[in-house]
């Protein structure tokens, strides 16, 4: 008898307990994301997620909003298959470099507050003098 054995496969050749997990993961918060999302956060194109999907790494389900649709995938699988189509060290570097792009945007804005905020000072403070210097 093979340890395989007890295992119960469905027509898709996935073992039932994969195949719970798999939808489990479809009502968890966080534990799917959008294709469009997929792209962003990943870096991935929309021809390599439909590779992943024609190649059965990647399950989706087509989702509707406002009459546009678009893929709802499963945000772990697309972790593995990033990671096995680039390496574990992409997904590491991708997250870094997107994360350092967003600070410097945000450093940029804040740039430019405190510059409007410093002149403001000054305009504040001159109008300060003038009422001083009037009296």
């Amino acid at each position: 008898m093979s340890p395989l054995d007890h295992l119960h496969y469905n027509q898709k050749g996935v073992t039932m307990k994969e195949d719970k997990e798999i939808n489990s993961a479809w009502f968890k918060k966080g534990a799917t994301l959008s294709d469009k999302s997929a792209r962003n956060e990943f870096g991935l194109t929309q021809e390599e997620i439909i590779g992943g999907i024609e190649d059965g790494k990647l399950h989706y389900r087509i989702n509707i909003v406002f009459g546009n649709p678009y893929y709802k995938l499963i945000r772990s699988e697309v972790e593995t298959f990033v990671a096995e189509k680039y390496g574990i060290n992409y997904l590491k570097e991708y997250k870094i470099k997107k994360k350092l792009a967003q600070t410097n945007k945000k450093l940029k804005q804040l740039k430019t507050q405190v510059a409007t905020l410093e002149q403001r000072k000054a305009e504040l403070l001159a109008n300060l003098d003038d009422l001083e210097n009037n009296d």
